[in-house]
């Protein structure tokens, strides 16, 4: 075995070899292989060990273990993506099956595109007849474990959980700093879950292995629901609002979305088969799905209480400071976006102190800001907000004397307003609270009111 080399374009098979958890240590373990290469071993790592559970909650567990093995397989099938895929130890039907399907087909679709692959009718799970029995009600205590990612999105459904008297435990994956500083300004229980990948996937990126987007919420999603069954909470609770279901149109090709595991199709597969095959008390459901990325802006801005903690900028995420600069970079996607949304909600000297600097007023970031209006581009491949918000929110600072004579501001009501039609360009519609969502029956009413408050 020592003497196997990764050579991407000659594996045949990808192998699910097993998946355990030591309820003593905390320590789960998913473990896959290429061929007859070496054992690749991810490791989660639930805090509070030694854990206790019945026969029931523990083969509830043992299931969404295995949920949580294939999903996360994603990052390590990628890399060479053979035709054969295996499963060994257990087997699964045909529901699994389809979700997995679904899950690698448009999770990957990023990552099709981006290296020049088809993958739709490559991805086989292999799998039995007949169907799993429906999952039992495992009588979960009544709180939500609630993702954080240390962005503005998260700390809307926090505050709303909050205000509604949820019991929650906010959640990360990971060892951001960032996230951790958030998740403690909330001033809530948190729980930090580990999760160590294969140090070989490391080697196999510079060996030549295919490489690029995964439906990294899918899998996050999968390890919360499976320490939500071992810990004992009734709800996994995101915060993916209606914007992400809708991708990048790319000609030629057609849609592209960057984050589909964060869109509609991939909440309502994954949480549906969760109540069917894992917990039927188990809910997974994101709260802003009713809401649009500019919804959620207005909600964030009626609080300045994460003004200096929060950041939704992918590139300097990893970096702590002081200053407000050193949490948004200025010049990726995600910057432009946030900067853009919450500036029709938010005093301007406000905005710009979070900023560290007025994005509009620079020439130089034209460009970028074009994409998010798709003026002569395409929407980015990343977790920002339709092109109609954009749009929108863009249309609406032209009226706004504080901001009309910035530059890009003032560029888009000569340049590219006049091209726009008017009736597309308010923002009250995008206000609107969307029926489209998965949020529990005897919650919904009460937060829909609450948003729309």
């Amino acid at each position: 075995m020592s003497e196997w080399k990764f050579q991407r374009d000659a594996i045949g098979s990808f192998r699910f070899k097993r998946c355990t958890f030591d309820a003593a240590t905390g320590v789960a373990e998913l473990v896959y292989a290429f061929d007859d290469g070496p054992e690749l071993v991810e490791t989660i790592t639930l805090p509070g060990a030694p854990f206790t559970l019945d026969a029931e909650r523990a083969a509830a567990a043992q299931r969404a273990l295995q949920l949580l093995h294939l999903i996360a397989g994603v990052s390590y099938y990628k890399a060479a993506v053979p035709g054969d895929i295996r499963i060994e130890g257990y087997t699964i039907d045909a529901d699994t099956a389809a979700l997995l399907t679904t899950i690698y087909e448009n999770g990957l679709g990023e990552f099709a595109y981006r290296n020049g692959l088809n993958l739709h009718g490559r991805i086989r799970f292999p799998h039995e007849a007949g169907a799993t029995p429906p999952a039992p009600t495992l009588g979960l205590p009544h709180q939500a474990l609630v993702a954080i990612g240390g962005g503005k999105d998260s700390l809307v459904s926090i505050e709303a959980l909050r205000t509604l008297g949820v019991a929650q435990t906010v959640t990360w994956v990971g060892g951001s700093q960032l996230i951790r500083a958030c998740a403690a300004r909330t001033g809530l229980p948190t729980l930090n879950l580990g999760r160590a990948l294969a140090p070989q996937l490391f080697d196999y990126n510079r060996e030549g292995a295919w490489n690029g987007h995964i439906p990294v919420t899918a899998v996050n999603s999968a390890i919360l629901v499976f320490a939500a069954v071992v810990l004992g909470f009734d709800q996994v609770v995101f915060s993916n609002e209606r914007s992400a279901s809708y991708g990048s149109l790319i000609e030629g090709t057609g849609e592209v979305n960057h984050q589909w595991s964060k869109g509609w199709a991939c909440e309502a597969a994954l949480g549906g088969y969760v109540e069917r095959a894992i917990a039927a008390d188990l809910h997974y459901y994101s709260l802003l799905r009713p809401l649009s990325e500019l919804a959620v802006a207005r909600q964030f801005a009626r609080q300045d209480h994460y003004d200096a903690h929060f950041s939704s900028c992918n590139r300097n995420f990893h970096i702590m400071g002081e200053r407000p600069a050193n949490r948004w970079c200025g010049v990726c996607p995600k910057c432009h976006f946030v900067f853009l949304a919450l500036a029709p909600f938010m005093s301007k000297p406000r905005l710009v102190g979070i900023f560290g600097r007025n994005l509009l007023d620079d020439p130089g970031q034209t460009a970028g800001f074009d994409a998010l209006l798709e003026y002569q581009d395409h929407k980015p491949f990343e977790c920002v907000g339709e092109g109609r918000e954009s749009r929108a929110a863009m249309t609406a600072l032209t009226h706004r004397p504080e901001w009309r004579e910035d530059a890009l501001v003032e560029r888009f009501a000569r340049e590219i307003l006049p091209q726009l039609d008017p009736a597309e360009l308010g923002i009250e519609p995008l206000l609107e609270i969307d029926q489209e969502q998965r949020i529990p029956p005897a919650l919904w009413e009460r937060v829909r009111a609450h948003f729309a408050a």
